[in-house]
């Protein structure tokens, strides 16, 4: 998954058809058009070279 930030504003490249499903799926969770979009919250702690992922929990 390629990610590219340009100030506040992140777009999420996926690189793959596994990759493609899983954003879908992320989108599909957090957008909805009807009613509120549901937001990404950092959890815990992410340390470049030592964690092999970033945490973060969907919130209404």
């Amino acid at each position: 998954m390629k990610i590219n930030i340009d100030q506040n504003l992140v777009e999420f490249t996926p690189e793959t058809d596994q990759e493609k499903k899983e954003l879908e799926a992320l989108w599909r969770t957090v957008v909805d058009c009807a009613k509120f979009n549901k937001k990404l919250v950092a959890v815990g702690q992410y340390v470049p070279f030592e964690d092999e992922f970033a945490r973060f929990a969907i919130e209404e």
